[in-house]
């Protein structure tokens, strides 16, 4: 038996560790691209209108073939492959992609159109006291819609072999994104400007898909040309997606909104928000995204076994060795984060202004990494065990609160004299953790418990490691405070990760120790 299913919680942080690698040489591969970006736009009006009109086709892409069809596709897919059932889930693959096709194509299609209207009255109608940025902002908004087409198609790629537990190929496709965009800025932007940006995005996106193919072929799948609208386990899939939909729509409103409000507000809000939850996200994709991808096949087998002793045990440990990684992470960039973001991205068009307004965002938005991460890997036991509507229901109430948030908090923060951007930040990290809290409940009800004490403890380690690294970073603050970023900053993240790592490995961790075996492939 054990030769047959590995240990579940091994097999995890084998994959998590491979995924886990992979996203950092992609993290690293968006860092190059965010220092070459800032340095050649700043936090100015081309980039302004390039974060504004990516919005849209980001959008189209999360609500079609995002990650909506993905918390859909693959536990389906699964039970199929589980069963033996090959055909049959091939079958649905093809059809999934026949639909992608399909709807992507008229969408992308009616948002050409009427993009117009929805940068004017929709996306960032304060673009309109500027009339060529608003215009730099529509032609942008054409431009990179075709890239939702192709990454709609990668991710499904992405699911199918997600569900064959290949897991290094697809994590390592978003380097492959951030080196067409790299190419746009350096080779194509000095001669095309934000344009070479933008086709950097479709480059990018192409590279994205084209090195999942062969992996994708070795799978030895077959194509049907059908849309599979009759077949049970497409209907399965529509069935897990529409509540998805219904939560995805209410994420990306949430973005409209913070883009609609931050476009009314000085300057460089716009980037300020994108650069500084994208910092926030490295960490979180390093850490909960490689998690989660992991876990899901794992969860979504347990649960067609009827195995859910080990699925609650699976997911404990999974958020435990979460809860481990994030809860420093947000420290050390609540800390660190002025000399990291000097460090860089001040040069070139992106001054000490720049890194103020970034510095500001990030501060709210590292705040909620453990939320964020936690909700990730929960997120995912749901889908497995087919249940979308639960995630959707809390999710959708999250973000609704997050919109009444924004509109609040920015508020507030204009009132106390303070850069309103930051509570669009502080807005979103208030609700992520809101909606933390229901999901345990919600899921801790739905597997009678959730290894809670466990929790709580490796929660208590984490915690006390971590009050030990801000200590020490908080010195290292004070006696480096007028040396160079480099300094403070670089060696501050070694310093950091050191003092914690010694302190979670002298408490005993076994989490720790066990994600270090699947870092070396050990079993």
């Amino acid at each position: 038996m054990s030769s047959d299913h590995p240990h579940p919680t091994r097999q995890i942080a084998r994959a998590a560790g491979t995924i886990m690698l992979a996203f950092v040489i992609s993290n690293l591969a968006g860092l190059v691209r965010q220092i070459l970006v800032a340095k050649a736009f700043g936090t100015q009006t081309e980039i302004e209108a390039f974060n504004a009109a990516n919005r849209v086709s980001e959008t189209l892409f999360n609500l079609m073939a995002g990650g909506a069809l993905a918390s859909a596709f693959i536990p389906t897919f699964t039970t199929l492959l589980t069963r033996g059932e090959r055909k049959g889930a091939w079958q649905l693959a093809s059809s999934i992609f026949n639909l992608i096709l399909v709807v992507m194509s008229a969408a992308i299609g009616l948002a050409a159109i009427f993009a117009p209207q929805i940068v004017h009255y929709i996306l960032a109608p304060g673009f309109a006291s500027d009339p060529p940025k608003e215009a730099l902002t529509i032609s942008l908004v054409r431009l990179m819609l075709p890239s939702a087409v192709i990454f709609g198609i990668s991710g499904l790629v992405m699911g199918i072999l997600n569900a064959h537990q290949v897991f290094l190929v697809p994590a390592l496709t978003p380097a492959m994104y951030q080196i067409g965009l790299i190419f746009g800025v350096l080779a194509l932007a000095p001669r095309l400007g934000i344009y070479g940006l933008a086709w950097g995005v479709l480059i990018g996106a192409s590279l994205h898909l084209i090195l999942q193919i062969p992996t994708l072929l070795r799978q030895k799948g077959r194509y049907f040309l059908t849309l599979g609208l009759n077949l049970p386990a497409v209907r399965e899939v529509a069935r897990l997606l529409g509540p998805r939909l219904l939560g995805v729509a209410v994420v990306q409103l949430n973005f409209w909104v913070n883009t609609r409000l931050a476009s009314r507000m000085p300057e460089g809000s716009v980037t300020a928000l994108v650069t500084a939850f994208t910092l926030m996200l490295m960490p979180q994709a390093a850490i909960a995204q490689s998690v989660a991808i992991a876990a899901m096949p794992t969860f979504s087998a347990q649960f067609a076994r009827g195995e859910l002793n080990q699925m609650r045990a699976s997911l404990s440990a999974s958020l435990r060795g979460v809860v481990l990684l994030s809860l420093p992470a947000s420290l050390g960039l609540i800390l660190l984060r002025r000399p990291i973001i000097a460090l860089l991205y001040q040069r070139g068009a992106f001054d000490a202004h720049s890194t103020q307004l970034v510095a500001w965002a990030l501060l709210w938005y590292a705040a909620g990494l453990v939320a964020h991460s936690v909700v990730e890997i929960v997120a995912r036991a749901f889908y497995a065990l087919h249940d979308t509507k639960t995630q959707v229901l809390i999710g959708s109430g999250a973000m609704i609160l997050n919109v009444v948030f924004s509109l609040l908090f920015s508020a507030w923060f204009a009132n106390l004299g303070w850069l309103p951007h930051g509570g669009l930040a502080l807005a979103n990290t208030s609700a992520t953790t809101l909606e933390m809290i229901g999901l345990l409940w919600v899921m801790r009800r739905r597997l009678n418990g959730l290894e809670g004490d466990k929790i709580v403890l490796g929660g208590i380690q984490a915690a006390a490691a971590s009050l030990a690294m801000a200590g020490g970073l908080w010195l290292w603050s004070i006696v480096t405070h007028a040396q160079p970023d480099w300094l403070s900053g670089g060696l501050g993240v070694i310093l950091g990760g050191g003092i914690y790592g010694i302190f979670i490995w002298l408490l005993g961790v076994s989490e720790v120790r066990q994600l270090a075996r699947g870092l070396l492939g050990q079993r």
